[in-house]
């Protein structure tokens, strides 16, 4: 029986969880751009929904303002309003996928950024935010977990992925951990299931919320 998630049409890099670099990873995402969406989608990208649903749980007001890092082309996006999210701004440190990202009409303001850096916004700018497809080696760092949460007012939602081979590191749920321990926030969500099941990759979803 025919795989239906891999079509002669979608060619999938599979060596995007092998990157090394940021120079190498911000090469693929360029080159990747055009095709982007539709490789994802031929693949049965589950990320993004899984997400936006957990994310409408907790989140409260849905008019409320939403940062989407690493929004890449904007798959994430469009599956938070679906899910009645309306004020969406998104931030990507790849040009090209920003350019596609803008074409989707879903976002109010898109802001290049890179993930290793601190957010370029202004603590409590944003009642929820979301990183779906975000951490992973030579991707996002698991520092990323803190900026995210510390951006936010007390009461917000921070939901992300970790697929498995950032959950393999070990370090990403790590930080994870310490900062629930340590009081900084409450673990609301944490569900594992699909995230390219075309690849045979999974993920866990999860929504922290600031204390």
């Amino acid at each position: 029986m025919t795989d239906p998630f891999k079509t002669a049409e979608s060619e999938f890099p599979n060596d995007v969880y092998e990157l090394q670099d940021s120079a190498s990873t911000q090469a693929l995402y360029r080159d990747w751009a055009d095709s982007y969406d539709a490789d994802l989608v031929a693949n049965g990208y589950a990320g993004p929904a899984r997400c936006a649903e957990a994310l409408a749980q907790f989140a409260g007001d849905l008019a409320a303002p939403v940062l989407d890092v690493g929004c890449g082309t904007g798959l994430s996006g469009e599956a938070l309003a679906t899910a009645g999210f309306s004020t969406l701004d998104g931030t990507d440190f790849s040009d090209e996928m920003l350019q596609v990202a803008a074409r989707k009409d879903v976002y109010r303001e898109l802001v290049k950024g890179d993930l290793a850096e601190p957010l370029p916004v202004a603590p409590g700018a944003y009642a929820n935010i979301a990183a779906v497809g975000v951490f992973s080696p030579a991707h996002a760092p698991p520092e990323l977990i803190d900026r995210a949460v510390g951006l936010l007012p007390r009461g917000g939602c921070f939901v992300f992925t970790l697929n498995d081979h950032a959950l393999a590191e070990k370090v990403y749920e790590g930080r994870l951990r310490e900062m629930v321990d340590a009081c900084a926030a409450d673990l609301l969500f944490k569900q594992h299931g699909p995230h390219v099941p075309g690849q045979s990759l999974g993920s866990t979803v999860y929504v922290l919320q600031r204390r």
